[in-house]
C-alpha cells in the first residue's frame, strides 16, 4: 500500500512539474522564435545573454499590475474563469502517455477524456466574455463559442479515425498499435485535428475572439495582473497538450529510431517541442481570417475531410481484418 501512494505522489509531482515547465518553455521559444522571424530587438535583449530573462520580466510585469474588477462584472464568474480555463488542461496531461507504460493515469477511454476535458478548457474564455459586463468581452466570448461548435467536430472525427484503425480509445493502446505506414495512412486526419487544435486554442490565424485591432483583446479586455496572465498560461499549457495528443495519435508517440523503449519519453518530447515550434511559426506567417472564412474553413474542408478520412480507414480496416 505504501509503495502504491509513493508511485501515485510521483506521478503527480511529475505531471506538476511538466505542467509548470513546458508552458514556460513554449512562451519563451515563442519570444525568441518570433524575435528572429520579425526582426525583435525587444527579447532579444532582457537579461543580457540572448535575453534570456524575457520572461521573468513578463511575470514581475504581471505581477505588479493592479487586479481590477468591474463594478457591473458578475465577480464569481469573473474570478474563476481563469483557473476554468487553465486546470483543464493539467488533467489531460495526466492520461498523455510520454512512454511505454509512463502515463500517470491509463484510462480505457483516455481519447474521449481528453477531448472532453480540452472543451471544459475553452468554456473558461467564453465565461470570462459573459462575465465582465463589456460588449467587446462579450463579442468575443460567442466567438469563442463558435469556433468551440465548428471545430470540435472536425477534431473528434478526425481523432475517431486513429481510435477506429487501432481499435481502442487508450492513448496508450494507440501508440501501441501505431505503424509507420500510419503516417501516410492518417495524414489528412493529423492535419484535420492538428488545425482545428489551433481554432479551439484561438491561436493565430484563429484569432478572432481576441482580434486586438477589433475587440480590444476580446475576452480578456477587462482582466490584468495575475489573472490575465493565467489565460496566456492557459494558452501555452493548450499548445503543450495539443502537440501532445497529436504526437501520440499520429506521429507515433514515443516509437522512433536509435533509442531504446526506456528512453521513448525523449522523442514524444522531441516530436511535442517540433510541433509546438510549427505553432509559432504559423503564427508569424499568416494574417488573421475573417469571421466568414473561419466558419467556411471548418465546414467546407474540414468536416468534409475528417469524414472522408474516416471512411478510407474504415475501407482499409475491413480489407486488413479480411
Amino acid at each position: 500500500m505504501g509503495s502504491e501512494l509513493a508511485e501515485i505522489a510521483i506521478k503527480i509531482l511529475l505531471v506538476l512539474g511538466a505542467f509548470a515547465l513546458l508552458p514556460l518553455l513554449v512562451g519563451q521559444a515563442e519570444h525568441k522564435v518570433m524575435a528572429h522571424m520579425q526582426g525583435r530587438l525587444g527579447p532579444m535583449y532582457a537579461g543580457g545573454f540572448h535575453g534570456w530573462a524575457q520572461l521573468v520580466a513578463d511575470g514581475v510585469k504581471f505581477a505588479q499590475k493592479e487586479d481590477v474588477i468591474p463594478r457591473d462584472a458578475d465577480r464569481r464568474i469573473f474570478m474563476i474563469a481563469p483557473g476554468v480555463a487553465l486546470v483543464p488542461y493539467l488533467v489531460v496531461l495526466a492520461v498523455i502517455p510520454v512512454g511505454a507504460g509512463q502515463v500517470a493515469l491509463d484510462l480505457g477511454i483516455g481519447l474521449f477524456f481528453a477531448l472532453a476535458v480540452m472543451g471544459i478548457g475553452v468554456i473558461g474564455a467564453i465565461m470570462a466574455g459573459w462575465a465582465s459586463a463589456n460588449k467587446y468581452s462579450l463579442i468575443g466570448g460567442m466567438r469563442v463559442a463558435a469556433q468551440l461548435m465548428s471545430y470540435e467536430l472536425p477534431m473528434v472525427f478526425a481523432a475517431s479515425s486513429v481510435a477506429m484503425a487501432a481499435g481502442t480509445l487508450s492513448l496508450s493502446g494507440i501508440v501501441d498499435e501505431w505503424r509507420w505506414w500510419w503516417l501516410p495512412w492518417q495524414a489528412i486526419g493529423g492535419v484535420v485535428f492538428f488545425v482545428a487544435g489551433l481554432a479551439e486554442l484561438r491561436r493565430p490565424p484563429f484569432d478572432m475572439p481576441v482580434a486586438d485591432s477589433e475587440i480590444i483583446f476580446g475576452p480578456y479586455t477587462e482582466y490584468g495582473g495575475l489573472r490575465f496572465a493565467l489565460f496566456l498560461l492557459a494558452e501555452y499549457a493548450g499548445i503543450v497538450v495539443l502537440c501532445a495528443l497529436t504526437t501520440v495519435l499520429f506521429l507515433g508517440g514515443w516509437n522512433g529510431p536509435f533509442m531504446s523503449a526506456d528512453l521513448g519519453w525523449l522523442w514524444t518530447l522531441t516530436k511535442v517541442l517540433a510541433l509546438a515550434f510549427v505553432v509559432i511559426w504559423l503564427r508569424v506567417s499568416y494574417p488573421r481570417m475573417r469571421e466568414d472564412q473561419l466558419q467556411k474553413l471548418a465546414w467546407g474542408f474540414l468536416v468534409p475531410l475528417a469524414l472522408a478520412q474516416l471512411a478510407l480507414t474504415g475501407v482499409v480496416k475491413v480489407m486488413i481484418t479480411s
